[in-house]
């Protein structure tokens, strides 16, 4: 898989030193490849193959609800909901 090349560069880190921008970077690559993180990406993965919609340019993903089921969603909705304390706000 290929680098994200626009890491660090969102308007967010705007004001934010360099510095702490690298380590910032440097702490989500070792976090996100941990043995838990990429077992929940492969799920994930999983569930949207088993729902025919990936890699089939739809727009969509899983989205988890407050009971930990599966829901086909726009990603771009998903991904943009800030949950409470990360939670999700859907039943």
């Amino acid at each position: 898989m290929a680098a994200n090349n626009n890491a660090g560069n969102h308007p967010s880190y705007k004001g934010y030193s360099k510095s702490s921008i690298e380590r910032k970077k440097k702490y989500d690559k070792e976090y996100h490849q941990t043995e838990e993180r990429k077992k929940y990406r492969a799920k994930l993965n999983k569930a949207n193959r088993d729902a025919g919609t990936y890699g089939n340019g739809d727009g969509k993903d899983m989205s988890h609800t407050k009971s930990g089921k599966f829901k086909l969603e726009l990603s771009r909705i998903n991904r943009a909901r800030n949950g409470r304390n990360g939670k999700s706000t859907k039943a």
